[in-house]
């Protein structure tokens, strides 16, 4: 195979990656075949397993390439905000706004690549704990400063948080539906941050 710079080689993994969301959002992990992936991109079969390897190793990719970027995103967005409730406020609804912008990769993942056999201690589930762990940071920093009791159970709020709003937002998601992010974000923070807040321990 002919050497090609660094920048070309970049730009083919990129247009890969994005023919590589639009067909396995269309089809489905399962049903997406690697040809289908190869003629979006507008490439051969063979390169595309040069690049990835495998159609698992493609997917991963599209996971890790999503992952990063709502990662630093969630992480911005909350190191902008001023103090325990507005970080909190503001991981909430950029949360629920990714069902929004991403809808297509919120459903493949929840439908299908959560469900492998594999999936616990993947690559894909250590993306996911990555980004909850922004959670558990601005937690702390509310027990640091005294705004939420010390005692609470960190992996029953995660759980609560994220997936009382994956709940939520499945129906929009799998059907198309708006989601109101604004109602929603609103919604689930007063309902959390009363119960974490020190002023209201029972």
């Amino acid at each position: 195979m002919p050497r090609i710079s660094a920048a070309r080689a970049r730009e083919r993994e990129e247009s890969l990656l994005v023919a590589a969301r639009k067909v396995f959002a269309a089809k489905g992990y399962e049903k997406a075949a690697i040809n289908d992936i190869a003629r979006a991109a507008g490439i051969s079969d063979g390169l595309l397993y040069h690049y990835f390897g495998s159609k698992r190793g493609l997917l991963l990719a599209v996971l890790g390439d999503f992952y990063e970027r709502i990662i630093t995103n969630l992480d911005f967005a909350v190191s902008r905000a001023n103090g325990f409730e507005e970080r909190f406020k503001t991981l909430v609804r950029e949360h629920v706004q990714t069902f929004v912008d991403d809808a297509d990769l919120c459903r493949l993942f929840i439908s299908e690549i959560r469900n492998f056999d594999e999936y616990l201690g993947s690559p894909a589930h250590n993306l996911n704990r990555r980004y909850t762990a922004v959670l558990l940071r601005v937690m702390e920093e509310g027990v640091s400063q005294g705004s939420v009791w010390r005692d609470f159970d960190e992996r029953l709020v995660r759980d609560m948080l994220f997936g009382g709003i994956e709940h939520v937002a499945w129906q929009y998601v799998s059907s198309g539906k708006k989601l109101n992010v604004d109602h929603v974000a609103s919604q689930v923070s007063r309902l959390l941050l009363r119960g974490l807040s020190t002023d209201h321990i029972p």
